[in-house]
C-alpha cells in the first residue's frame, strides 16, 4: 500500500515538474515573440480656449507591433505651466490600444490663467507660456507591466484678446435736438482656435464729448481668424455732447472712443479703442 502511494506521488511530481517546465517554456516563448511596445510625444494643443483658461492637450503616439491588443495599467502624470502645476487628467478615450498599429494617448490639462499669475492681463499679453509635463504610464503586456515615461517641455500659444475697430458711422434722422448714429463694430479673433466671446461693452466718446453706451450682447464663438461685423446704433443729443454736434449735423472727421470691457470665459479684459472717423450721412 505505501509502495503504491509512493508510487502514485511519484507520478504526479513528474507531471507537476512536465506541467511547470511546460509553462516555463510558454513564458519563453511568449516572452521571445512579445514585441515592445513604443510611446513618441505627438503635438500638444489647445483644445478649447477662453481668456479665462484653456484645455492644453499633450497627445502621445502608442505603436502597438504585437497581434493583440493592451491596455493602461497605471498613470502616474503631472503638468506644470510656467513652472506651477495645474490640473492634468487622464486619456478620456479609454485605456485600451489597439493591436497591430498606432493608438493616441490624450493627456488634458486645465489651466486657469488665474492661478498662474496675479493679472491675468499681463499673462494674455505673452506670445506663449512654458510648459513641462513629467510622470509615467504603465502599459499592461504578457510579459508584466512594461512603463514608459511621459516626460515632455515646449510651448503653447496664449489666447489673444480679439482685435476690435470701428468703421464709417452713418449718421440718420438728424433733428435740432439730436440725431441717430450707427456705429459699424468689426471684431477680429486674432488666434488660430476658436474663442468665445461673452460681449463687448463700454462708454463712447465723440469729439471728446460723452455720448452713451454701446453693447454688444453675448457673440458666441468666434472661429479661428474669423472677423464679425456689427451695426450698433446709438442716438445722441446734441444738448449733452456739443462738441460733437457739428460733425453729426454736416458729416466730416471725428475723435471716437469707446473705453470698456469685452468678456471671455467670464474673464473681464479692460478695452480701449481710440480711432479718427469719418461720419457719413
Amino acid at each position: 500500500m505505501t509502495m503504491k502511494k509512493n508510487r502514485s506521488l511519484l507520478v504526479l511530481a513528474t507531471v507537476a515538474l512536465a506541467l511547470l517546465a511546460g509553462c516555463a517554456s510558454l513564458q519563453r516563448m511568449a516572452k521571445n515573440a512579445f514585441k515592445k511596445p513604443r510611446l513618441t510625444f505627438k503635438s500638444a494643443r489647445l483644445s478649447k480656449a477662453s481668456l479665462s483658461d484653456a484645455t492644453v492637450d499633450l497627445t502621445y503616439q502608442l505603436e502597438n507591433p504585437n497581434p493583440l491588443g493592451l491596455s493602461l495599467a497605471s498613470i502616474d502624470y503631472a503638468f506644470f505651466v510656467e513652472d506651477k502645476q495645474v490640473v492634468a487628467g487622464t486619456p478620456p478615450k479609454g485605456l485600451n490600444i489597439a493591436a497591430r498599429g498606432k493608438s493616441d494617448l490624450v493627456f488634458p490639462a486645465n489651466v486657469k490663467f488665474a492661478d498662474i499669475v496675479p493679472v491675468v492681463q499681463t499673462f494674455l499679453n505673452k506670445d506663449t507660456a512654458r510648459y513641462k509635463a513629467q510622470g509615467s504610464v504603465g502599459i499592461q503586456t504578457p510579459i508584466g507591466v512594461l512603463r514608459f515615461p511621459l516626460e515632455h517641455e515646449g510651448v503653447f500659444e496664449v489666447p489673444k484678446v480679439p482685435q476690435v475697430q470701428f468703421e464709417s458711422p452713418r449718421i440718420s434722422n438728424v433733428t435740432l435736438q439730436g440725431a441717430t448714429v450707427e456705429f459699424p463694430l468689426v471684431v477680429r479673433n486674432r488666434n488660430s482656435f476658436p474663442l468665445p466671446v461673452g460681449g463687448i461693452s463700454g462708454a463712447l466718446k465723440v469729439a471728446g464729448a460723452s455720448v452713451g453706451t454701446l453693447s454688444t450682447g453675448d457673440l458666441g464663438l468666434l472661429e479661428a481668424g474669423s472677423t464679425r461685423q456689427l451695426t450698433l446704433p446709438l442716438n445722441i443729443n446734441f444738448l449733452r455732447a456739443a462738441s460733437a454736434a457739428t460733425a453729426l449735423r454736416s458729416g466730416g472727421n471725428a475723435q471716437v472712443k469707446l473705453e470698456g470691457q469685452l468678456v471671455s470665459g467670464g474673464q473681464n479684459v479692460p478695452l480701449d479703442v481710440s480711432q479718427l472717423l469719418n461720419f457719413r450721412r
